[in-house]
């Protein structure tokens, strides 16, 4: 099992969940974070470090948004390991939340 990073962190990605990870299978893309499936280990700690709460266990991950678990999987493999806490962009709380932000994710 793995967990998945969903659509709210595009244009918020928070790094809070980056610091915690003992495996690094954390990628960062433009505006998004992807955890790559294959490296997590089901630890568990980065899910309620997310600010946003836009990270789910692959068995807790809703209906609406499964096509994340391909798409995370995808852009680990495309995207640069990420093992430090950034600032998150500056206008992070404002998307934080909004809906249909997959046609902003920059690849």
């Amino acid at each position: 099992m793995t967990y998945v990073v969903t659509e709210n962190c595009i244009k918020c990605k928070y790094t809070d969940c980056v610091e915690v990870c003992p495996v690094d299978c954390f990628h960062e893309g433009p505006n998004f974070l992807a955890i790559d499936p294959d490296e997590c280990i089901d630890c568990t700690l980065c899910e309620p470090e997310c600010p946003a709460e836009a990270i789910y266990s692959e068995d807790d991950l809703p209906r609406e948004m499964e096509h994340f678990l391909e798409l995370n999987a995808e852009l680990a493999q495309k995207w640069p390991v990420i093992t430090e806490m950034k600032d998150p962009p500056a206008d992070a709380e404002e998307w934080d939340g909004k809906p249909d932000k997959l046609r902003h994710l920059e690849r």
